[in-house]
């Protein structure tokens, strides 16, 4: 996998998160990943293409740090993930790729993204839009952890 399609995503997520919900995630260490388990309780999953490859990006979030985000976005806490909170995890996925999608043309990629599917649940799998490697990084906070996860084509 081309190591300069992670470090937009990375740099996006916690823009996004300092910018827009006042929280700050240390990022930790990526590593492959081979399964389609997700780490969290509810993930942004978008697909993405350009000329040169095509690859997805998914953002799992686990449910305290989900809540705590959206208390600092929108001044509510509904106590358990709804509705309410799938919608922002599709529009912090949307705010992420958008991020790395400007990042990345400054490098000469353009890529075009699909609209975020959001997935939610115990145990719910990840299935990304590309046969490549997985790369996955976990971002901590007191309030619990996001994961990254990438994946392009080689």
């Amino acid at each position: 996998m081309n190591v300069e399609f992670i470090n937009p995503f990375l740099i996006a997520l916690l823009n996004v998160t300092s910018t827009m919900a006042n929280l700050k995630l240390t990022p930790g260490k990526p590593k492959l990943k081979a399964d389609n388990l997700a780490k969290g309780d509810i993930s942004g999953v978008i697909g993405m293409i350009s000329p040169q490859t095509r690859g997805s990006l998914s953002i799992t979030f686990e449910q305290g740090l989900i809540l705590e985000i959206m208390q600092n976005m929108l001044g509510e806490n509904p106590g358990k993930l709804n509705e309410e909170v799938s919608d922002l995890v599709g529009e912090l996925t949307n705010m992420v790729t958008g991020g790395a999608k400007k990042l990345l043309a400054e490098k000469g990629y353009d890529f075009d993204m699909a609209t975020p599917a959001v997935v939610c649940g115990l145990n719910h799998t990840i299935s990304h839009k590309a046969n490549g490697k997985k790369i996955i990084m976990p971002f901590t906070s007191p309030y619990g952890t996001a994961f990254i996860e990438i994946c392009f084509e080689e």
